[in-house]
């Protein structure tokens, strides 16, 4: 499978694994994708359902091109479960992942522009349209992210302080950072020292 069609599939896959719920209204255990799967509460789908529905759609992929492009993601933006597949984080649709709280190490990364910087220190990070602040392990995962929209600017989080003042993280099975909001005092707008 060349470079460009593993791209193609992985944001085919992202996009209706995670984002644009359009279609039939939710239920308190369902969220509808626009190409009309069902996502489970946590956010899981049968693989068939979704390769079938893609086809319907006017999209082919097969289970071995889903299978590399699982494999070959270097962010493991997606997780297979036996017959099962769902995106690891990011959604802007309503899924519980599951995951447990966790103790995050001293400082976390958020990559971001210049041109958010004003907002960021006026109101901290928040989700806008996803369900948690997404943050990096380290300032080079962080750079790359911040590097998607422009020349980055990467903030260190002081996530211990934040721990210590009851505020919860998780982490994806990514190795995404994730927490509700982070509040422009746990933010260094310079590197710790």
């Amino acid at each position: 499978m060349d470079e460009r069609r593993t791209v193609k599939v992985s944001k085919y896959l992202s996009k209706h694994l995670r984002h644009q719920p359009v279609g039939a209204p939710p239920t308190p255990s369902r969220q509808w994708g626009r190409i009309g799967l069902a996502l489970d509460e946590t956010g899981w789908v049968e693989i068939d359902t979704l390769i079938a529905a893609a086809t319907a759609h006017g999209f082919r992929f097969t289970r071995d091109e889903l299978d590399h492009v699982v494999a070959a993601n270097d962010k493991k933006r997606f997780a297979v479960d036996g017959t099962r597949i769902r995106a690891s984080q990011g959604h802007s649709v309503e899924v519980d992942l599951g995951l447990p709280p966790a103790t995050p190490p001293p400082y976390l990364y958020h990559g971001t522009v210049d041109r958010f910087l004003d907002a960021i220190r006026a109101e901290g990070l928040r989700p806008m349209n996803r369900h948690a602040v997404h943050l990096s392990a380290d300032r080079e995962t962080a750079t790359r992210v911040g590097a998607r929209r422009g020349r980055p600017v990467v903030l260190p989080v002081d996530s211990a302080a934040m721990h210590r003042d009851g505020h919860l993280f998780h982490i994806s099975a990514n190795g995404v950072w994730l927490t509700e909001s982070v509040p422009p005092r746990y933010l260094r707008f310079s590197a710790p020292h």
